[in-house]
């Protein structure tokens, strides 16, 4: 039987500069008593604008700064929070952890969770997943949820006082994304909902992509002067809404599987998204793309400041290579939605080649 095409998104996306002081109007419906489960410096950057949307309100806010990981034990504590105080909405403010810890809360606790990005490294408020961590910080599990969070706020004047490495990181997590759903299209693979890919989210794919070459450098000098710009908010809304929805309904291939065989290595300290745009140069080389398309790609990550060898990445032995190659060729991972599958060695292959063509364009 066919594959059943499947689209989904948040039910409601809200951007732009001090959009926050809006928040209780546009969440209201959700309920009336609200966890905020905060990073340190997401409760620094959104606490004041937040209780400036409550004024003249009856509405229990309740803040809390979490332990730093979405681990088992925190995402219990805040489950407890939420029972013992009644709360009906559960919202994350932050990066990654505080986001992915508010959607398991709040998931356990059949509640509505709102999403308030204080970086856009990647494109996790958007999605209907979580990464969970034991309590001593080692990978637990990825936790599937059956629905995207309701709604997704972010505040661009937020972003563009937050660091411009994040922003740069966040523009090589949404770098891969068209190329790995174009790469899934081609073999009816599974999206990262496990249906098949509709034209909706081909055409958000490749307007992440298609965003991020025209506005990337001028958003990036926007975010070092800490302004917000037409550019930036487009960046801002492709590293969130178009990467995350895009990622979401499109699936992953081999720049996401790069990554994943670059973490066994451990203490690798580059970035997420710096690591798949990267991989994104990887895949290009095993696609045999065009030698038009792999430059476009590679001179886009020089303009704004992404990888294009893997010195950058900190990977500086053809042994480092070989690890990554053969962990990120494991079953189940999403190298194998490529047309003809790929092997270790193949891998191995086009991640020195990359490199090689990195080197040339740097002049190393």
């Amino acid at each position: 039987m066919a594959r059943l095409r499947m689209m989904r998104a948040p039910q409601k996306y809200v951007q732009g500069k001090d959009s926050l002081f809006k928040f209780h109007e546009e969440m209201k419906d959700l309920g009336n008593k609200f966890l905020f489960v905060c990073s340190r410096s997401g409760y620094k950057m959104c606490h004041d604008k937040i209780e400036k949307s409550f004024e003249g309100t009856e509405d229990i806010r309740q803040y809390e700064i979490f332990g730093g990981v979405s681990s088992v034990g925190e995402i219990e504590r805040m489950r407890k929070i939420v029972r013992e105080n009644r709360l009906n909405v559960v919202v994350g403010v932050g990066g990654g952890s505080a986001i992915d810890t508010a959607k398991a809360t709040a998931h356990y606790e059949k509640l509505p969770v709102v999403i308030i990005p204080t970086v856009v490294a990647t494109d996790a408020p958007c999605t209907g997943l979580s990464v969970i961590y034991n309590d001593d910080e080692t990978f637990n599990s990825y936790l599937f949820y059956p629905k995207n969070p309701e709604a997704v706020i972010v505040d661009s004047d937020v972003i563009a006082k937050s660091p411009v490495k994040f922003l740069v990181a966040g523009m090589g997590d949404a770098l891969g994304t068209y190329f790995e759903a174009r790469a899934c299209q081609r073999t009816d693979a599974p999206s990262l909902e496990f249906g098949g890919i509709t034209r909706s989210a081909m055409a958000l794919c490749k307007l992440c992509y298609e965003t991020l070459k025209e506005y990337g450098a001028a958003a990036k000098h926007a975010c070092e002067n800490q302004v917000v710009t037409p550019a930036l908010d487009a960046i801002i809304e492709a590293n969130v809404y178009l990467s995350g929805v895009g990622a979401d309904n499109g699936g992953l291939a081999v720049a996401h599987s790069f990554y994943n065989g670059l973490t066994a290595l451990g203490g690798h300290s580059a970035p997420h998204g710096n690591c798949v745009a990267y991989g994104t140069l990887v895949q290009l080389i095993l696609e045999g793309a065009p030698k038009a398309e792999f430059k476009e790609v590679q001179d886009f990550c020089r303009e704004v400041g992404l990888p294009v060898t893997l010195e950058e990445i900190g990977v500086t032995t053809k042994e480092q290579v070989k690890v990554i190659a053969e962990h990120a060729c494991v079953e189940g991972e999403s190298i194998h939605n490529m047309v003809a599958d790929v092997t270790a060695d193949q891998l191995y292959d086009a991640i020195l080649a990359a490199d090689s063509l990195g080197k040339e364009v740097l002049g190393k």
